[in-house]
């Protein structure tokens, strides 16, 4: 077990500061995004609007992996990999679409 909870301290460790760090930043965009709606200061700034609202996208499904994985890191090396496993498929089905509507097809109706 001592050569275990040397690598899975580290590993909390480091997904504990990315996590706190993500959190910061996004409630920082969401604050950003949410003031916008009302007041609209980002008119003229059309790319940095949508730059913001992929760190919302993107950084949110980050932000339950980097938690997940920091509560996965404490228990069984098989909940991690599971864990890890299912977090691959959202990503490649967020970004290969087809592949998503490809498996989906398989399925008999």
């Amino acid at each position: 077990m001592g050569k275990d909870s040397g690598w899975k301290q580290a590993m909390e460790k480091v997904f504990d500061v990315l996590g706190e760090i993500l959190a910061v930043v996004l409630v920082l965009v969401f604050a950003i995004l949410l003031l916008n709606t009302e007041f609209d200061f980002l008119a003229g700034a059309e790319t940095f609007r949508r730059i913001l609202e992929g760190i919302r996208g993107y950084g949110t499904l980050l932000l339950i992996a980097v938690v997940g994985l920091e509560a996965m890191v404490k228990r069984n090396f098989l909940l991690f990999l599971i864990f890890a496993a299912v977090i691959a498929l959202c990503v490649i089905f967020m970004f290969f679409p087809d592949a998503r509507d490809y498996l989906t097809g398989l399925i008999p109706a």
